[in-house]
Parts: structure tokens; C-alpha cells; sequence
């Protein structure tokens, strides 16, 4: 049995149920081998207000200091973050604030393997420092931003690039990221590939017309699910409406660019056909993406987008950005199409391409199937052994 501390920012919480739901998803499968035993350090970022006119950083405060989810005992410290301004040091706060829970657990615990840890910076970076003082080893896993954005950032690309160098092992989610940790320097076999799977017992068709008379809908449904936030580009989608006359879009997700982008469907007199559906329970998800004919998914970054596979499992074929490891995900017909280009004409001419030879349902559910999580758990687990073999 192999015992390991997850130490991520990106994992759920009773208040944001939602947040890296695919690094819970992951550890889940891990454990369910029987060959694994975790606990959860999650940390959150103080904030002393837990009112919803604070938005996510209210969520913050309402977040449990201990809990335990799907069976995993979780805790969670809070460290300082001043946004924007303390970028360069989040991963000294990040480490010395929650150095105490990490110390904690491996006194309890003293036969506790190794730290596994996801998001390069500052989660990987914080990782690598307590590991190394406390004779751990460490492995990182990069998600997409985190190399695809932060690792540009002239203060923090040093320490990236060091936390990778002392690593005892590094997994990316696509190609793509690998291939960033090696224009960082970091050997290529030093590096291993595991993608994100999608639970095919969780995301599974539902009866198409139940879905949409519960939903209350008819005619061509498109669907885009995320964050309402610049990066996942929900405006370029808005702008595509006007050429899609036929078409409903229905928006799952919450965030800061609401109001701006219902303003822009008034302005472009498409405020009757966006509709926002603001968040979704995870659960109710598969009956929204059944309920649909496509998904849209616009982003301008994303290292591997479960929303796309959810969205396959489901039956609902995509059209998606051709961005990182987007096209990792979308290499078949069956599962949808790739904008030539990430604009308003590059949208519109792949959702003609999708409908002009729109695959089955079955079609595009047997392709989802090929992304379950077996694959990847195989490869945690050896890649876990290779590296306590070499500790």
C-alpha cells in the first residue's frame, strides 16, 4: 500500500464543490485501486468575509478548515494572497502557511511515502520545499495555466523551472505541457504524459427528450460550460449568435464577466437565445450536455479540458478551440470539430462542419470510452514505484 499526502489549491470544498474537480476525480480512481492511501492538504487563500458579495473570495472564507469528501480526509490551511501584486511570492506563503498541516500529517502518519503534488506554481513549488526539508520525494503535475501563462512570468518561470529540476517526478496533462517543461530545459524522459479521464459511470446519455422538456427546450441547443472569466472566452461564442440564427446557447457557469456578457447579447440582439444558466451542480451537468446538439468550448488556454469529455460521455459531440492540449482531446469526428482559427468566422465555419456530418450519439459515446481513467491510474502508480524505487 502506498500512503501519500495530495497537496493541491485546485481541489473542491463544501463551498466551491466544483473547484479542480478533475484533480478529486483522479486521486478518487488512485484510491479506488486499493494500492492507495491519501490525505488531502487543500489549501485556500484567507479572507475574513464569507458574504456572497464577495464573490469566490467570499467562497473562500466559507470553506471548512477540515472535511472529508468521497471518504478522504481533507484539510484546509489558509494562506495570505494579495491578487495580482503578490504573485512573485505566493509560493513562500503558500509553503509557510501551510507547512504546519503537511508537518501534522507526517507525524501522525510517518510512513507516508510521498507527496504528490498538482499545479506547478505555486502549489508545485511550495511542494518541492517541504518535501526536500522533510526527506519526501515529490511529484508534480501541471494542469495547463500554470506552464501555458505562468510559467511567461519573468519572476516566476525560476522557480518553475527549479521546483521541475528537484522533482522526483513530473506529469503533464497533454503533450502540449510537456513540451513547455522542455523548452524550460527539463530532459523529455523525465516527463510523463498522463491525461485527465472522464467518469463514464457519472457522465452517460440521458434521454434527449426528457432532458429538454425538463429544461424546457427546443430547437438546436448549444451548450458552453466554465467559468465566466476572459480565459475561457464565452464572448467569442456570444459573437457567433448573430450567424447561428437557428440556435439556442445555454450557459453553465458563473463568474465576474456576467454582466459585461449579457450586455454584449443585448447589444447584439441576441439576449433572447443566450440564456445564463449560472452554476451547475457537477451531477445535474449530464443531463444539460444530453439535453444539447453541440458543445462549445472557446477558450484562448486550457491544458486538457474535462468539460469536453464530460460532454462526449454524454453523447454531445464538440466544437472547441485548437488550443494546447484541446486537439489531444478532439482527434475524431465522432467527437467534434476544431476551429481553424479562434474567431467569430473560425466558430461559425465549425459549427457548420460539425452539423454538415453530425455523428450519432452512440458514435460519439464510444469515443468518450476510450478516455477512461484505467490508463492513467496504471500510469500513477508505476510512475509512483519508479520513483521510491530511485529514493
Amino acid at each position: 500500500m502506498l500512503n501519500i499526502i495530495t497537496y493541491s489549491t485546485l481541489y473542491p470544498n463544501a463551498a466551491t464543490p466544483v473547484h479542480g474537480v478533475f484533480v478529486e476525480n483522479r486521486l478518487r480512481h488512485l484510491v479506488d485501486t486499493g494500492k492507495v492511501s491519501a490525505r488531502v492538504v487543500a489549501p485556500v487563500p484567507w479572507f475574513p468575509f464569507g458574504h456572497r458579495l464577495f464573490g469566490h473570495y467570499g467562497e473562500f472564507a466559507r470553506c471548512p478548515a477540515e472535511e472529508t469528501r468521497h471518504g478522504l480526509r481533507i484539510t484546509h490551511p489558509r494562506y495570505p494572497v494579495i491578487p495580482k501584486l503578490s504573485t512573485p511570492f505566493h509560493a513562500s506563503l503558500l509553503e509557510r502557511w501551510s507547512r504546519p498541516a503537511v508537518a501534522a500529517i507526517l507525524q501522525q502518519n510517518p510512513d507516508i511515502d510521498l507527496i504528490d503534488s498538482h499545479y506547478f506554481y505555486p502549489d508545485g513549488v511550495a511542494a518541492v520545499r517541504m518535501a526536500k526539508s522533510f526527506d519526501k520525494p515529490v511529484v508534480i503535475t501541471a494542469r495547463g495555466t500554470d506552464l501555458s501563462l505562468l510559467a511567461d512570468d519573468p519572476k516566476v518561470r525560476p522557480q518553475i523551472k527549479w521546483a521541475a529540476e528537484q522533482a522526483d517526478g513530473l506529469i503533464t496533462v497533454c503533450e502540449a505541457l510537456k513540451d513547455k517543461l522542455v523548452e524550460l530545459g527539463i530532459p523529455a524522459d523525465k516527463v510523463r504524459v498522463l491525461r485527465n479521464g472522464v467518469d463514464l459511470s457519472l457522465f452517460h446519455p440521458v434521454d434527449r427528450d426528457a432532458a429538454r422538456t425538463a429544461l424546457g427546450l427546443t430547437g438546436r441547443i448549444l451548450v458552453s460550460v466554465g467559468l465566466l472569466i476572459p480565459r475561457k472566452a464565452h464572448d467569442l461564442t456570444i459573437s457567433a449568435m448573430p450567424q447561428m440564427p437557428e440556435a439556442q446557447l445555454l450557459i453553465a457557469g458563473d463568474g465576474p464577466e456576467r454582466g459585461r456578457l449579457e450586455q454584449q447579447a443585448r447589444g447584439l440582439g441576441v439576449e433572447s437565445r443566450v440564456h445564463f444558466l449560472g452554476r451547475v451542480p457537477h451531477d445535474r451537468l449530464k443531463e444539460l450536455y444530453s439535453a444539447a446538439d453541440a458543445m462549445i468550448l472557446s477558450s484562448s488556454r486550457e491544458g486538457w479540458a474535462n468539460v469536453l469529455l464530460e460532454s462526449m460521455a454524454c453523447g454531445t459531440p464538440v466544437i472547441a478551440s485548437d488550443v494546447w492540449g484541446t486537439k489531444e482531446v478532439v482527434t475524431s469526428q465522432a467527437g467534434g470539430v476544431l476551429m481553424k482559427s479562434r474567431t467569430t468566422d473560425g466558430l461559425v465555419d465549425a459549427y457548420h462542419r460539425l452539423f454538415a456530418s453530425l455523428p450519432t450519439r452512440a458514435e460519439t459515446r464510444r469515443y468518450a470510452e476510450l478516455f477512461s481513467w484505467d490508463d492513467t491510474t496504471a500510469g500513477q502508480l508505476e510512475l509512483f514505484r519508479d520513483v521510491l524505487r530511485s529514493a
